[in-house]
């Protein structure tokens, strides 16, 4: 792993985002953290600005203009990019009408458009090299059936998963690896932003895994040049049943459970 070079993390405020600063720094990589809370990116490069280089960027990625405002900032501060964690996200609880308009169009900015310009923008520098890492981090909803609710999820982190393995196949040729990683339940903030975590925290423990651990299988893949990664031997059963049971049989598996925890009012 390149040290001289930094890796760039959107969301990096919480949950996996964080996790994944804590273990590239860790392994002695410099960070670029980026999200909209900058108090809490400030607190987080104060801790780890003790062991490598930190620099904050505050954006929020709902914009259509921050990416490209992003990504000139750190042209402006003469820092380098080898690795682009794309990890900004979060859910909209609800049927898709239940919601405006403004709120879907911004989720998809976030969730979608950011992920791609960001990776447009900076992927030519590390092809030039022959070498950069992007890490997307999607989820196990974009590898099963749909359900009810937060309708723009699941579709959306099964976009990521097929636009990380095109990319995977056109950028590992030039020395860039493109990793998806698809967590099940973790343990962060994002059930609680949500409104979910009451009906969340009935599910059996043996579901869930740690922002760290996730954040560590994140990481393994993508300097592996693993193409996908799904973290936990059950998230990794669920989504393999998702694939080869019959469809009616995955659709009523996982809309009767995901009706225990999502509001599809």
């Amino acid at each position: 792993m390149k040290t001289d070079q930094y890796a760039l993390i959107t969301g990096a405020s919480s949950g996996i985002g964080e996790a994944i600063a804590r273990e590239y720094a860790r392994r002695g990589k410099p960070l670029i953290l980026t999200a909209r809370r900058k108090e809490r990116l400030d607190a987080l490069a104060a801790e780890l600005g003790r062991s490598v280089p930190v620099t904050v960027i505050a954006a929020d990625l709902a914009d259509p203009a921050a990416p490209k405002t992003l990504f000139e900032a750190v042209q402006a501060a003469v820092l380098k990019v080898d690795t682009l964690v794309n990890n900004a996200g979060y859910g909209v609880p609800g049927r898709y009408l239940s919601a405006s308009w403004q709120t879907h169009r911004d989720f998809i900015q976030v969730l979608q458009t950011a992920a791609a310009e960001l990776t447009y923008l900076f992927l030519p520098a590390m092809e030039a090299q022959r070498h950069g890492r992007i890490l997307n981090v999607a989820s196990l909803a974009g590898l099963v059936h749909a359900s009810a609710g937060h309708t723009l999820y699941g579709a959306s982190k099964a976009w990521l998963i097929r636009f990380s393995e095109c990319l995977a196949l056109e950028s590992k040729p030039r020395g860039v690896h493109v990793t998806a990683l698809c967590p099940g339940f973790t343990y962060s903030e994002f059930h609680d932003v949500n409104g979910m975590r009451e009906s969340i925290s009935k599910l059996p423990k043996a579901l869930w895994l740690t922002s760290e651990q996730v954040a560590k299988i994140g990481v393994d893949a993508v300097e592996a040049g693993k193409t996908r990664v799904i973290s936990g031997r059950i998230n990794n059963l669920i989504a393999w049943m998702a694939r080869y049971l019959p469809d009616a049989v995955s659709n009523a598996l996982v809309g009767g459970k995901a009706k225990q925890f999502r509001n599809a009012e």
